[in-house]
């Protein structure tokens, strides 16, 4: 579906008729935004351009604006929002900078624990594809990874011999991470066990034709004690429960960097570097 956008000579009001959703879809596409991303974008916008019927006038659009806003959680709401916001002021429609979002709700992160990541493994012991979704899981959780960049790995990723993980920034070959950077991490000994029994049945096993595809995954969690991102917070919080330092994690875990001057700025480890430091706080290696 096409949106363009002409100026009409009734003041605030737009037809869609000379910009397209199209070429901002496109735009926005060449950050190394995932697909999956583009396409959650692209449901928001289109979902919008049809409540106003290709007449993009500010009276309407508030009236959108009150709807979802009654309908959808706050999290959910200002997520929609910030997308719909930013095409606008994309278009040039300055009413769109006099909207303010909401603050963000409080929130208290749920703890998760070594006990709890066993219990579900164990909940998917009968299941068929045991030995994917227990590497998956130890691999989460032992990595830091986001759940998006386990579901875009390849096999040539992982390097079991030093137990390292290839996080590619990568759009070309639908690999992306959300600083748009290529970084390493690690895992432990267990998950490497894990990891090579399941090669073995991810060779033989003519259904799979990706470590850890997407849908298939999220289908295999359903009803799961915890969620695919939910590993990346357990390895957060047992880093620090370990007493790993926080510099160090970031850098694992792929956070932004920005505003950090230490990080930017002075204190470059290389991945032999890494590779000590992670040892001595998750798998009890020392020198």
């Amino acid at each position: 579906m096409r949106f363009e956008l002409k100026t009409s000579s009734v003041s605030g009001v737009f037809h869609m008729e000379e910009k397209t959703l199209d070429e901002y879809l496109d735009t926005i596409e060449l950050s190394g935004i995932t697909l999956g991303h583009k396409k959650e974008v692209e449901r928001y916008l289109s979902r919008y351009m049809e409540y106003l019927d290709k007449r993009l006038d500010k009276p309407k659009s508030l009236a959108y604006f009150k709807q979802i806003k009654e309908e959808y959680s706050l999290a959910t709401y200002k997520k929609e929002m910030y997308q719909i916001l930013k095409y606008l002021k994309y278009l040039g429609i300055d009413w769109a900078n006099t909207i303010e979002l909401p603050s963000d709700p409080v929130y208290t992160p749920q703890r998760f624990t070594k006990e709890l990541i066993q219990k579900t493994i164990s909940d998917f012991e009968d299941n068929s594809y045991f030995k994917q979704i227990q590497t998956l899981i130890l691999l989460g959780s032992s990595s830091g990874m986001r759940a998006e960049e386990l579901y875009q790995l390849n096999l040539s990723d992982i390097d079991l011999d030093t137990r390292t993980v290839h996080i590619n920034h990568n759009p070309l070959s639908g690999q992306t991470t959300k600083t748009q950077r290529s970084r390493v991490s690690f895992f432990t000994e267990d998950t490497k066990q894990a990891f090579s029994e399941y090669l073995s049945y991810f060779n033989a096993n003519s259904r799979l034709d990706k470590l850890f595809s997407q849908t298939h995954m999220t289908h295999l969690f359903k009803g799961a004690l915890i969620r695919v991102k939910d590993l990346r917070k357990y390895f957060s919080q047992e880093w620090d429960r370990r007493g790993g330092p926080t510099s160090i994690k970031k850098i694992l875990m792929g956070h932004s960097l920005k505003g950090d001057v230490d990080l930017m700025h002075y204190n470059y480890q290389s991945e032999e570097d890494l590779k000590k430091i992670y040892d001595k706080v998750m798998s009890g290696v020392r020198e």
